[in-house]
């Protein structure tokens, strides 16, 4: 398992296997908790929970959440894309035609 996560804006920051104090680990590693879990919740209604057994919440050195997909196959992957995609399209239609949409966050994601 790689030892650093990098995200879309290039920040990079170790996993946290050696605590520092002052840092808000619990915090991070239970608001990655609460994402993967509901996470992982959609995936059984979808009957795609057997396809992310590494699914898991875990947390860096500067005390960031982060939610750990594991090792999935490329078709996996790609469903995982096509998923997101359709609700977005689904989100998207509704808030055109006037319904309240479900509302995407606003902060850019890590």
């Amino acid at each position: 398992m790689p030892d650093v996560m990098t995200d879309r804006r290039g920040v990079v920051a170790r996993r946290a296997e050696d605590l520092l104090p002052g840092v808000p680990y619990v915090r991070g590693w239970n608001r990655a908790r609460r994402g993967a879990s509901a996470l992982a919740d959609q995936l059984v209604l979808l009957g795609l929970d057997s396809d992310f057994p590494g699914l898991m919440a875990d947390v860096n050195v500067l005390g960031d959440g982060l939610v750990q997909l594991g090792t999935v196959r490329p078709e996996v992957a790609e469903l995982l894309a096509e998923l997101v995609v359709a609700g977005l399209r689904v989100e998207r239609s509704g808030t055109m035609a006037g319904t309240p949409s479900i509302g995407l966050r606003e902060t850019p994601a890590a």
